[in-house]
């Protein structure tokens, strides 16, 4: 990957542009200002007069710049103010090569849309000073749990193999119905669900589709508990789905994922009729609300573990976070 020649600046990686070999733009700053001078015009322009846009080897542009003259340009973005997400990360182990942590729900791995300082990345980056620090895989913004990120570039590459070479080991736990939905199957426990999924088309969604299988999960179920929430109170369909009401039998699974396909579990979990408490997505798309903090999706990344790549010994981390419905049904 093209390294950046501008640092992490507030703990954010400076944005990346590629400029056209041809069109109807002069200079650099043309360009720019037909992407985006309908925003900031005057933000661009301050840009350049103060050599904040940059290209390869760091060489400052200014408004004169040929737009030929660079394929790539490097500069920060103008970040609009967030609210601070009323959730904290646990630090669960630090050393010298690795970062472990607790993400909570709500929280993204890393900047997108319109969350930038309010993800993980950039929080732990500013916390811990550690500009460097480069998540080693990713949780969904609704999932907690333990999450990897590396702090050594050094020895980033050995720990980014096993997870290319799947040799790693994940397990989540989920809180579903202790029984499928009515028009669905019983499952005998264990079982492994095999199927072939791919993004939709038309929504920001994962999908099943025939073909030949590139997503796998065994599915554990480990205690049934009555549920607390009222009735439909997950917002999910909850009478429909079997995701939660009170008095209604409730469920935790173990979840082992030998493929990491988006949104692999919570589609897995819809497709036997045991869509997640408080999933907004599968089995039904939901519209768009606030996000509710007392409702999380009640799906965890309990563990992690593999052969460390330096010491060569086995290692496991475990999450301290705990699924507030199981939670709330223990004495």
């Amino acid at each position: 990957m093209m390294q950046s020649p501008l640092p992490v600046r507030d703990g954010v990686n400076a944005t990346r542009l590629r400029l056209p070999d041809e069109g109807p733009w002069d200079t650099a700053m043309d360009y720019m200002m037909h992407r985006w001078g309908h925003i900031d015009p005057q933000g661009i322009e301050d840009r350049f007069d103060a050599g904040e846009i940059v290209g390869e080897g760091g060489i400052p542009l200014d408004r004169s710049t040929p737009l030929q003259e660079h394929t790539f340009i490097w500069y920060y973005r103008t970040l609009p103010a967030e609210t601070r997400l009323p959730v904290e990360l646990r630090i669960l182990h630090r050393d010298e090569h690795l970062l472990v942590v607790d993400k909570p729900h709500f929280l993204p791995t890393t900047p997108g849309g319109t969350y930038i300082q309010e993800s993980a990345l950039v929080r732990l980056r500013k916390q811990l000073d550690l500009p460097d620090l480069i998540p080693m895989h990713r949780l969904d913004r609704m999932t907690a749990g333990v999450l990897l990120l590396s702090t050594n570039p050094q020895t980033r590459g050995k720990y980014q193999v096993l997870f290319e070479k799947r040799q790693v080991q994940k397990e989540y736990e989920c809180v579903s119905a202790a029984e499928p939905a009515p028009g669905y199957p019983a499952v005998d426990f264990p079982v492994v669900v095999r199927n072939r999924m791919t993004k939709s088309r038309s929504y920001l969604l994962a999908e099943v589709v025939d073909g030949e299988p590139n997503a796998e999960t065994r599915i554990e179920r480990l205690e049934t508990f009555d549920g607390g929430a009222p009735a439909g109170a997950n917002g999910t369909g909850a009478i429909d789905t079997g995701a939660g009401g009170a008095g209604q039998r409730l469920a935790r699974y173990r979840l082992e994922p030998h493929t990491g396909k988006t949104h692999q579990l919570r589609v897995h979990m819809a497709s036997l009729g045991l869509g997640i408490v408080n999933d907004a997505f599968y089995p039904d798309l939901l519209d768009k609300a606030p996000d509710d903090y007392g409702k999380p999706l009640q799906l965890l990344a309990r563990g992690i573990r593999f052969i460390d790549p330096i010491s060569g010994k086995p290692v496991e981390y475990r999450s301290s976070l705990e699924l507030s419905e199981a939670d709330r049904a223990r004495p």
